[in-house]
């Protein structure tokens, strides 16, 4: 009897948090958003564009869209929101002799979209947290970013812009896990190598395809349901303690 009200207040609990998801229509974002709901957590997602109302459209390429999709995030949780997942990405190569103005909009729009978007959301949200009680484990709220592997490694010819953003995701990371940890703000960072989305698949097949795999010790990319269990793991399971760590899924195809 003891366990089944253990579960039965778990439950309860879990139904009462309220997760931002961003980037959730497709890929690893709406894996991530299926498996929290499926925890019973209410996953509130986001989209660029408008099309399905259970999701917030903001199009992060406006410097406007990631405040608007915060303060209706606060509206639809009543100002309950337990962790935010940084996930929306853009990734479209910029070759180095494209023109001046092109290659310079390239790496804008992907800065913008990649890590200066994601840097509004968690100012936000750990000013947001600032001002709410911790739970019992002392935690007030959990980031959890989606970066990349090119963060270390580096990408394309054609990505710098990529890397950059992603890199400096980790870095923000980091300098959040260290500043905010003595109040119950902690931080988790997830380096994916390939994934097994449309973005990935397209980038495999202009680099040569099957090629590409031979660098991947275990033979084949990851799955956006192996990427978003650690999403998941981040967002609600996961020590305090592991503040600041950065989470390598790569299939050894990059190991620090």
């Amino acid at each position: 009897m003891a366990r089944s009200t253990s579960v039965a207040n778990f439950m309860i609990d879990t139904c009462m948090t309220y997760i931002l998801v961003t980037g959730s229509s497709r890929g690893i974002g709406a894996a991530a958003h299926k498996m929290l709901a499926d925890r019973g957590v209410t996953v509130i997602g986001h989209q660029t564009r408008t099309g399905d109302p259970e999701r917030i459209a903001a199009d992060f390429s406006n410097p406007l869209a990631a405040q608007s999709l915060w303060e209706e995030t606060l509206d639809r949780s009543g100002g309950n929101i337990s962790a935010v997942v940084n996930n929306a990405g853009l990734f479209t190569p910029t070759p180095l002799d494209s023109s001046d103005i092109e290659w310079l909009d390239g790496w804008e729009d992907t800065l913008r979209i990649n890590l200066t978007a994601a840097a509004q959301i968690s100012r936000f949200a750990v000013r947001h947290w600032q001002s709410r009680d911790a739970g019992a484990d002392g935690v007030r709220g959990r980031l959890v970013h989606v970066a990349s592997r090119a963060a270390y490694r580096g990408d394309s010819p054609a990505h710098w812009h990529y890397a950059a953003a992603k890199g400096g995701m980790v870095a923000m990371h980091k300098t959040i896990a260290r500043a905010y940890a003595s109040e119950g703000i902690v931080s988790f960072a997830i380096t994916p190598g390939f994934t097994d989305t449309s973005m990935a698949g397209d980038y495999l097949e202009s680099r040569g395809g099957a090629g590409l795999l031979a660098d991947i010790p275990l033979g084949r990319v990851a799955t956006p349901e192996e990427i978003a269990s650690i999403i998941a793991f981040c967002a609600l399971d996961a020590p305090a303690s592991m503040t600041g760590a950065v989470i390598d899924a790569n299939g050894a195809s990059y190991v620090r």
